[in-house]
């Protein structure tokens, strides 16, 4: 299934990746030979783009910082029938690349994530194993469960969707769109385990956890307030209600036991909460429709993407 007929493209985002990046492109070079391999640099300080044209890739550059511009500018430059995203830190596993795109083309998938299994403790920094499952949880229970790693940056991709996948991201919240991309139009996906190992000497992460954990997390939150609006909205007008419902029932109590309503401000807020909870879950109805518009449109630019036929 990986023979001549396949064009396959393996896509290396980079920053500063000379100690590396020649040991990712060799490695991929033998786990699959006739695909082309493209680092793409993303303003890199040191010799990432020498060392990576000295190993025999396709070097190309994205000005703009940020790894969610790199991944747009390669799925808008690159053509091929089977797309392989990895980082250009030597971390994942080349020889799992056959056994990924196998997957993707038997069982006719459009993704494949590579399940990170550490093969050692300094694979992954302190708290990004609890930050990983932490993000994964809460996508799950948002989203439905499709994903032990939402964050792998190694995955395997169909032409038809990356010809239709609308790249918002600029950061590493890249692997999070992707995910919920995929739930959303309810893509057939998988996960295959791989092994993920510890940096090489001399190479760096440029991940901070906390930093990029909220990033993340913030990247979820607007991705589920505008992929599911009404839930979004309604949950906001139904704490306003029980706000307002709760600061009129003493208000309402003395004016039935006296006639009067001595704490007016308290009457005017609770009224003006019910009023905006009100606005709340129309907006989620109104965008609800608009959110429904915009799947539709998704879909319809992936189904006007050709299904090769691969095997």
């Amino acid at each position: 299934m990986t023979g001549p007929a396949l064009r396959i493209a393996v896509l290396v985002p980079c920053f500063n990746e000379e100690a590396a990046v020649a040991t990712v492109v060799s490695d991929f070079r033998k786990a699959l030979p006739t695909a082309q391999i493209f680092v793409y640099d993303n303003n890199s300080k040191d010799r990432t783009i020498e060392v990576a044209h000295a190993a025999g890739a396709i070097v190309r550059s994205e000005r703009r910082q940020g790894k969610g511009h790199v991944v747009r500018r390669m799925f808008a430059d690159v053509d091929a029938d089977v797309y392989v995203l990895v980082d250009g830190d030597a971390t994942y596993d080349a020889p799992s690349a056959p056994r990924m795109i196998d997957a993707l083309v038997k069982d006719h998938l459009d993704m494949v994530v590579g399940f990170r299994i550490d093969q050692s403790i300094a694979a992954y920094r302190p708290g990004h194993r609890t930050g990983n499952w932490m993000l994964t949880s809460f996508l799950s229970s948002v989203f439905g469960q499709a994903f032990k790693d939402i964050l792998s940056g190694y995955r395997v991709f169909s032409r038809r969707f990356v010809k239709s996948f609308p790249v918002l991201s600029d950061g590493f919240e890249i692997e999070t769109e992707l995910s919920v991309h995929a739930l959303e139009l309810a893509l057939p996906v998988a996960e295959v385990e791989t092994p993920y190992y510890a940096r090489p000497e001399g190479s760096f992460s440029k991940l901070n956890t906390w930093r990029d954990g909220f990033r993340i997390l913030g990247t979820i939150l607007k991705l589920y307030r505008s992929e599911k609006p009404l839930r979004f909205f309604t949950v906001i007008g139904v704490f306003l209600m029980l706000v307002s419902v709760g600061l009129a029932i003493p208000v309402i109590i003395t004016y039935l036991e006296e006639g009067i309503v001595p704490r007016l401000p308290t009457a005017v807020l609770s009224m003006g909460l019910m009023i905006v909870a009100v606005l709340s879950v129309s907006s989620g109805l109104v965008l609800d429709t608009v959110t429904r518009g915009r799947r539709e449109m998704k879909l319809l630019a992936y189904l006007s993407q050709p299904a090769r036929v691969l095997d």
